[in-house]
């Protein structure tokens, strides 16, 4: 269990961090980007939280938590011997795919591309989701230099969707949609 006395270590204080590994690299390394991206996409959702409740803010709770759990996965560049590290497992994704078919199937077919906007908790799903796609780029990049766990990106890749799925249905179930109407203001 994590145990934090103090806050604030002046470890950092010279463009540094630690690695979950304790491997110190500076703050700007691309394995940083992702896991701090993936905080980012975290306090996003907390925003939306904020105008959820049931079934959906039931749901963002939990990936709250599986985001820490990224997080420390992507923290975590090698496998040390003394204990096994924190990784996302395939069941994981596999939640998020059935919570993705089962708010989807109570959803109309788009017959255009959705902006963001509608309720507050769709507007803030969706931003929760760019955040995740731009977590996924930076987990991409990432993996153009290092291994990663691959069902890290697969899990983050799924949680846009869903969130984009979940944003929808905060819609009045896709009924208070904002949608795209190409050249409209020309």
């Amino acid at each position: 269990m994590v145990q934090l006395t103090r806050i604030y270590t002046k470890g950092g204080d010279k463009g540094s961090t630690s690695l979950g590994s304790g491997k110190r690299v500076k703050k700007h390394d691309l394995r940083v980007a992702a896991y701090g991206t993936v905080d980012e996409a975290n306090a996003a959702i907390g925003v939306a939280r904020l105008h959820t409740s049931g079934d959906l803010d039931a749901m963002l709770n939990r990936i709250q938590n599986d985001l820490f759990d990224l997080g420390a996965d992507l923290c975590q560049p090698e496998d040390p011997t003394d204990y096994p590290p924190l990784r996302v497992v395939e069941a994981q994704v596999e939640r998020l795919e059935q919570e993705i078919d089962r708010l989807n199937a109570e959803l109309e077919p788009l017959k255009s591309f959705v902006l963001s906007g509608g309720t507050p908790a769709a507007a803030y799903l969706h931003l929760a989701r760019t955040v995740a796609r731009r977590a996924e780029r930076d987990i991409t990049a990432l993996m153009d230099h290092e291994s990663i766990n691959p069902a890290a990106l697969r899990y983050i890749n799924r949680l846009s969707d869903l969130l984009f799925v979940m944003a929808r249905h905060a819609n009045d179930k896709g009924q208070a949609d904002v949608l795209w109407v190409p050249g409209k203001n020309r």
